[in-house]
């Protein structure tokens, strides 16, 4: 194995190079879980892994509460199948929780307050229709429950890990959100060993070739919860030494393909980056801070070419186009080039525009 196999691997197994699914709850169960920081963002990385796929078709997975988008893995905007949602919320949000129990102290939200801010926002709700942050914020605060600062916001969060409420579709990129009632598929009831083996299986199939501390980054899991997750699935996997790591794949995996002439756009918050701690295989480390300048944790979309993170890109919506531009880290070549338009009109026939390169 090789730090270029590896990249193209992942490629594959993340369904970017091929894919064999149709929907959005199959791809989204397949990877776990997938970044859902930026709205607009979260959507094309499904759209993308999904050919042919509007983004129209993404959000009425949504409409349909068939995926949703949740503080689940890290504390962190996921999407998530819906079917997956209890079991995931039931084996992460504890560790979350307990991390962030001293910015609600600093909040003065203690638990008599977030129980009664859990029933306030679950009344809001009870109409069974979405409702805005801000009509939300409205409520808690016409009710004495002061959402100033960020006491609304972690309120929402808190109410999401008690499996209260979700984020469904944006409007005008405002997140709204819906409770979880009996609406929502209980899907499959799973002992705490079961979850971690079920959540590694998924990510090393799926993200593989990957190590036991990109797992660790990604689920946000102890070390040890996450080496038991691993043993309870090394039956399902193979192993491989590079560069001193030992790196997990599925057992059943082909021989690494060759490097396709695609390139592939991704957006700023793809799995395919931020899915693993360690990104020099995929990454020249001299080029991070090129896609996260200032360290404020915004990632720019990524052009990957040959399962490599060559450059930047930029789309500006226009009222009957969609501007693409390509910002290479060390310019593209011909054969790149004429790739990129290919991938920016796949991207403008996601969204139902024409594209224009800029």
């Amino acid at each position: 194995m090789t730090s270029s196999h590896i990249a193209v691997l992942r490629l594959h197994n993340q369904q970017i190079a091929r894919s064999r699914f149709q929907q959005p709850h199959e791809l989204l169960a397949w990877l776990g879980a997938a970044q859902g920081q930026d709205y607009s963002g979260a959507l094309w990385a499904l759209g993308l892994r999904l050919p042919g796929s509007t983004e129209a078709q993404i959000e009425q997975a949504l409409l349909d509460r068939i995926i949703v988008r949740t503080w689940a893995l890290r504390g962190t905007l996921h999407m998530v199948a819906a079917d997956d949602l209890r079991w995931l919320l039931e084996l992460l949000a504890p560790r979350v929780l307990a991390g962030a129990a001293r910015r609600f102290q600093q909040l003065g939200l203690d638990e008599p307050t977030l129980a009664r801010s859990n029933r306030l926002i679950a009344d809001a709700l009870s109409d069974g229709q979405p409702h805005s942050r801000t009509e939300l914020f409205a409520w808690l605060d016409a009710n004495g429950v002061s959402t100033q600062g960020q006491r609304g916001y972690y309120m929402l969060i808190r109410a999401s890990w008690d499996g209260l409420i979700a984020q469904g579709v944006a409007v005008r990129n405002a997140p709204t959100f819906w409770a979880l009632d009996g609406s929502l598929p209980a899907g499959k009831s799973r002992t705490r060993d079961e979850a971690l083996a079920e959540l590694a299986g998924r990510y090393f199939i799926s993200h593989g070739p990957a190590t036991l501390k990109d797992f660790v980054w990604w689920s946000g899991l102890t070390t040890g919860d996450a080496r038991l997750g691993l043993e309870g699935v090394k039956a399902e996997l193979a192993q491989e030494t590079f560069d001193d790591q030992i790196y997990w794949f599925a057992a059943d995996l082909a021989a690494p393909p060759d490097a396709d002439g695609m390139i592939y756009l991704l957006p700023g918050f793809d799995e395919y980056l931020l899915g693993y701690r360690d990104r020099r295989g995929v990454l020249d480390p001299q080029f991070a801070s090129r896609l996260a300048p200032g360290g404020n944790g915004v990632f720019y979309p990524t052009i990957v070419s040959k399962g490599q993170v060559v450059g930047a890109w930029k789309r500006t919506l226009m009222k009957s186009r969609v501007l693409v531009s390509a910002e290479p880290f060390t310019g593209l070549t011909p054969a790149e080039a004429e790739a990129f338009a290919i991938a920016a009109q796949r991207f403008g026939d996601y969204l139902g525009l024409p594209t224009t390169l800029v």
